[in-house]
């Protein structure tokens, strides 16, 4: 079982374990993996780019953190010489990838040795990870439930110890969401922040690429190599959180139907309290107006892409991701422009409402992990739908495009996982992490 970033980077350093060691210990797990995590792995090219890194070690030459780390790739990105297929059944002839998407490639300049490409939800296109031309992946921590989406395979993998590090992508939910149901660390850098050239799109507007981790350094040195060619890594940030003002959101709407996530939230807010951070209350009374364009933006940049795959084979596509998509076929161009609009005036208006602090705190998903394949579950002798409770709190800052980590919370019942989502109004990624890094070391 793979052990922390730290410690592996430190042995893989030191020579007690050479990177082809390491990827070939890997490679075998990910090769008997019961979760469904993993859809092709790259074991002959593996190998014999651990052997090329260990052999660099050998002659005093190290990358960083990463020299010889295996990782894996939600297959939503390409990868050179395997194909991009989505998840779909529409994609099961698409050709190899001719190269690497330039997330993949930077991390493979630092030293990161690919092995796999991993499960996602259809073109990504939901939270729950169980929908796919390959089945439902399977939550390591309940194999009868779901590991939310749609970085399916990416949280599953790092979940079961095969992966300390994987590639993801989040639209509305699907880097966080997984990362919360699972147990794992999932950052969602700001909009822009990284590029999404090589990665299959859902939403220009919403698309960014993200990172899942086993834990907040993990994340954290991820970061750093993937911001850093652009000239915006390598910033040190002051250790603690003494002084942070972090706002707990008090609207009906932020609150989760599981009571064990509301209490991690809590039990959050008095560890950073407890290490000097301020913790105030504020308000966004606005937020389900924003929400509310979120459907319509999505729905209509999705079925842009999938149109004429719809009308000319309808039959390859699993039913929910096409029942799904042919929502917005009738859609007047008018509403999605109207929907552009008031998201640009209502991400205004949230980030008003809550200028005066530098991050929030709240819970990444209303729910914990569901059982697989079933669509609403009993709340209090209402059937709730599952699905909106796994993007309603993470969707937001999609709309707003801020940098967004979800840590996994403490759970007084020990039971499933549970996610509490550190929110950069005023921070960027590095603050997110240092934060988030205080809540790691409860």
């Amino acid at each position: 079982m793979i052990t922390s970033l730290r410690d592996l980077g430190m042995m893989l350093r030191s020579g007690e374990l050479s990177p082809v060691e390491h990827v070939t210990e890997v490679l075998d797990r990910l090769a008997t993996d019961s979760h469904n995590a993993v859809i092709t792995l790259d074991a002959e090219r593996a190998v014999a780019q651990a052997a090329a890194l260990t052999a660099e070690l050998a002659r005093g030459e190290w990358r960083g953190p990463l020299h010889g780390v295996a990782i894996g790739v939600k297959d939503l990105f390409d990868v050179a010489g395997l194909p991009t297929r989505a998840g779909s059944r529409v994609l099961a002839d698409a050709p190899a990838a001719t190269a690497d998407a330039p997330v993949v490639a930077r991390l493979r300049a630092a030293g990161a040795v690919v092995v796999a490409k991993l499960h996602t939800h259809e073109f990504a296109y939901g939270p729950t990870g169980d929908v796919a031309a390959t089945g439902p992946a399977r939550n390591p921590h309940d194999p009868s439930r779901i590991t939310g989406g749609s970085s399916s395979g990416s949280a599953a993998a790092i979940a079961a110890g095969h992966l300390p590090l994987a590639l993801g992508t989040d639209t509305g939910a699907s880097v966080r969401t997984p990362a919360a149901l699972c147990g794992v660390v999932g950052l969602k850098p700001a909009f822009g922040a990284l590029s999404t050239e090589g990665v299959f799109p859902l939403s220009e507007t919403c698309d960014h690429v993200g990172v899942l981790a086993a834990d907040v350094h993990a994340a954290s040195v991820a970061w750093d190599v993937l911001s850093r060619p652009d000239g915006t890594g390598g910033g040190i940030q002051a250790p603690g959180v003494a002084g942070v003002r972090v706002g707990v959101l008090v609207d009906d709407y932020w609150r989760a139907f599981d009571p064990a996530l509301n209490a991690a939230v809590d039990a959050a807010a008095e560890t950073l309290r407890a290490r000097g951070a301020s913790v105030v209350e504020v308000s966004t009374p606005m937020v389900g107006e924003l929400a509310a364009t979120y459907p319509v933006i999505v729905g209509a940049e999705a079925y842009a892409t999938h149109s004429t795959w719809l009308a000319e084979r309808p039959q390859d596509y699993q039913d929910a991701t096409r029942e799904r998509l042919l929502l917005w076929a009738d859609q007047p161009a008018r509403e999605y422009v109207d929907a552009l609009r008031a998201k640009r005036r209502l991400a205004a208006a949230v980030r008003a409402a809550v200028a005066d602090v530098d991050v929030l705190l709240l819970p990444t998903t209303r729910l914990r992990a569901t059982a697989i394949g079933v669509d609403a579950i009993d709340v209090d002798g209402v059937a709730v739908p599952v699905r909106p409770q796994l993007l309603d709190l993470t969707l937001p800052f999609n709309l707003t495009g801020w940098p967004a980590v979800s840590v996994p919370g403490r759970v007084a019942d020990g039971g499933l996982p549970a996610g509490v989502q550190v929110v950069g109004v005023r921070f960027e990624e590095r603050g997110v992490l240092r934060v988030a890094g205080a809540l790691a070391r409860e």
